[in-house]
């Protein structure tokens, strides 16, 4: 996943834990999703997906299937504003791994890209990908590494391992308690660039917690920044003012994808699908040189700030 992994599991008297067999379960584990999704892998499940034949008809396993079907359902739950099939377009606007100049793409490069961009541009039926232009690509970042979080914690959960913290490259899923008896907490970033400082601590009982922000990865031209999150439906950067998003959620997965997602929607579009969805949500927006802060109504109930 080109990332690092950290684990904490608590041992408890009743709950002896063999660490050495415990890591070599999750390491087979971890290696299996990264043979199945990676994208940095040429022999993958999913390169070779993304190398096949339009009108070809491709079987992926069950748990490529579950990653898919998941980002389809928030794909539609968020009005596509999450599109595994974008990354062509972050690689045009050279956030991909090409590394391309960062420059600004043509109205034709756009155009030309938008024929192979878009969930509609392939279909998905019974575990099979049947891909409708040859140039698909699609890219499971914005989620496999949340899947791989629950991957690694349904493990843990399956030797009876109760208080433990999971964290994939800043994907965290937590449960019961630190060896002190304490919860575990979790900062959110302040989201500035030239350095690292807190916004807020928090507690999130047993959940995951994902944060996407874009105040790092962009490039800047003719005083305009342009972000490296594109939004499905335009082909261009985000420009609105919401530049931080955490999501709480039983799914590492779920809110994974979800924190993206909501980025690109912007804080009103997504204030309104956090509220009607129930979603524990809290977002940054930078209002001059101020951040404003915002919590739905599910994540002041249900989590412990401080």
């Amino acid at each position: 996943m080109g990332t690092t992994y950290s684990i904490k599991v608590v041992k408890r008297p009743e709950t002896p834990i063999d660490v050495k067999a415990l890591q070599g379960e999750i390491d087979d584990a971890l290696i299996q999703v990264n043979a199945l999704m990676s994208t940095y892998d040429p022999d993958s499940e999913l390169s070779k997906l993304n190398e096949a034949e339009a009108g070809q008809p491709f079987a992926i396993s069950e748990q490529t299937e579950y990653v898919l079907t998941e980002a389809i359902r928030l794909h539609n739950l968020s009005g596509g504003s999450l599109d595994v099939t974008v990354g062509p377009l972050v690689n045009l606007w050279g956030f991909g791994p090409d590394k391309r100049a960062e420059v600004i793409p043509t109205k034709s490069q756009l155009l030309e890209i938008e024929d192979f961009v878009g969930i509609d541009k392939f279909e998905l039926n019974s575990g099979v990908v049947t891909k409708l232009h040859s140039k698909l690509y699609i890219d499971l970042s914005t989620i496999a590494k949340g899947y791989g979080v629950d991957v690694v914690a349904d493990i843990i959960e399956g030797r009876q391992i109760n208080d433990y913290l999971v964290e994939i490259g800043g994907e965290m899923r937590v449960a019961g308690k630190k060896a002190n008896g304490s919860d575990w907490r979790i900062a959110i970033e302040k989201p500035i660039s030239n350095e690292r400082a807190i916004q807020k601590i928090i507690s999130i009982g047993n959940n995951a917690v994902a944060t996407s922000g874009n105040y790092r990865n962009y490039f800047e031209q003719d005083g305009i920044r342009y972000s490296h999150l594109i939004e499905p439906t335009t082909g261009y950067p985000i420009t609105h003012n919401l530049v931080s998003v955490t999501v709480v959620h039983a799914s590492s997965m779920t809110a994974d994808g979800l924190a993206t997602a909501l980025n690109v929607m912007g804080a009103e579009k997504a204030k309104e699908l956090a509220q009607r969805n129930d979603l524990a949500v809290f977002m940054i927006m930078k209002q001059g040189d101020d951040f404003i802060e915002y919590a739905s109504p599910m994540f002041i109930r249900d989590i412990q700030q401080n």
